[in-house]
């Protein structure tokens, strides 16, 4: 078509400059030009004075969006801000059609790469190239409400510009936002307010997953360091304890993501004053996004909805089932070697020898924890050996 383009064009300026073709047939063949495109293109040119392509586009698309759809996807990209990606319009527009009943009106809810097109042609849709795409993502999550607790704290600002905390609460697997707590700084004591808030409104966990951060942990501050306030609250509660590897947050993943959309919601909002202020927002957030928001990873159900559906919930009493991932509790060998079954092995340092040790393995990673829930180290599997060799150690 490109060159068909280009002939037509050097046709028309032979045109204008009053030069004919005088073998017609002969300059078609020369060119690769149908006779008959010829003279409808020659045709064209006499009658508009000049040559110039035309859109190829359609006169009618019986399957386009209707324009009402369209007006409305645009409109609630705006107001439903800072949750306005394409899966929140969709859920909108599904409630919207019910209400008004658009099928009897021949609309239809589009499907999400449709409203991403659309947002695209408005000029409204964020393009990052650098972001993972979905298909690369392997989501991992506990079987059950209460399996595990994920806590972590993010920094957020008062009015006046001062610095405070959020202490974040989430269950691995219904995704259900516990326990929401402001304060002044990242300390044992307001990780334990944080957690008791937790285990008194839902429950005790069977694992309460978090970071190597001061307020969760003491081992890197001191040496010989005995429990924190915040470690006797998990265990004395019937809890156990574990801490990521260090310089690895996606292991606490999911409190990590939603810092971000807590802090896109909290955008959105008046600024507070104290952090009594603070709180009150944090209160009505943790009811909007149990309750209201619908969550991708729950198949666009709301966590609250999971946790309440769930046949079987988790606890101290019921240790994690997992499916996609196993625990194993363990004791390494005079050398520190720890098996797994068979046909698995590997060392944890001569340090651990004779030690009790859990160790979690997800598919090709394993993970290994002391007694206590500090991380020894990692390594990744290679299944064509049975001898796995040393763990790398956690910093």
């Amino acid at each position: 078509m490109a060159r068909k383009e280009a002939m037509m064009r050097l046709m028309d300026a032979m045109h204008a400059a009053g030069v004919d073709i005088p073998n017609v047939s002969e300059w078609c063949r020369v060119n690769g030009v149908d006779r008959r495109t010829f003279y409808r293109h020659r045709a064209r040119a006499r009658a508009e004075g000049q040559w110039q392509p035309r859109s190829r586009r359609p006169h009618t698309i019986p399957h386009a969006t209707p324009e009402p759809v369209v007006a409305e996807i645009v409109r609630l990209r705006e107001t439903l801000a800072p949750d306005n990606g394409a899966d929140y319009i969709r859920d909108a527009l599904t409630v919207l059609a019910t209400e008004q009943g658009w099928s009897e009106q021949d609309l239809r809810v589009p499907s999400r790469a449709t409203i991403n097109r659309i947002l695209a042609r408005h000029g409204l849709l964020e393009i990052n190239p650098r972001k993972r795409p979905r298909s690369s993502w392997r989501r991992f999550s506990y079987a059950r409400p209460r399996d595990c607790y994920q806590i972590d704290a993010t920094e957020t600002v008062l009015a006046d510009g001062a610095k405070v905390v959020v202490f974040d609460v989430l269950d691995d697997h219904s995704r259900l936002l516990v326990a929401c707590h402001a304060a002044h700084s990242e300390t044992s004591a307001a990780a334990t307010a944080a957690i008791t808030a937790a285990f008194t409104g839902h429950g005790v966990p069977g694992i309460v997953l978090s970071d190597n951060g001061g307020a969760f942990t003491a081992r890197h501050l001191r040496d010989n360091a005995g429990p924190t306030r915040f470690e006797l609250a998990v265990t004395g509660a019937g809890a156990r304890l574990i801490h990521s590897s260090p310089y690895h947050p996606q292991t606490c993943g999911k409190v990590e993501r939603h810092h971000q959309t807590l802090k896109k919601w909290l955008a959105h909002q008046p600024a507070p004053t104290t952090l009594a202020e603070l709180q009150t927002l944090l209160d009505t957030h943790r009811v909007r996004y149990n309750t209201l928001r619908g969550h991708s990873a729950l198949g666009r159900r709301t966590p609250q909805h999971v946790w309440d559906h769930a046949q079987h919930h988790g606890g101290p009493s019921h240790p994690p089932a997992q499916t996609d991932a196993t625990v194993h509790h363990l004791t390494a060998d005079r050398r520190g070697v720890v098996s797994i079954g068979r046909k698995l092995r590997f060392r944890t340092g001569s340090e651990h020898a004779g030690q009790a040790i859990t160790v979690i393995r997800d598919l090709d990673r394993v993970t290994a924890y002391t007694s206590n829930g500090h991380p020894i180290g990692y390594i990744h599997l290679d299944h064509t050996k049975t001898y796995q060799g040393t763990l790398t150690p956690a910093a």
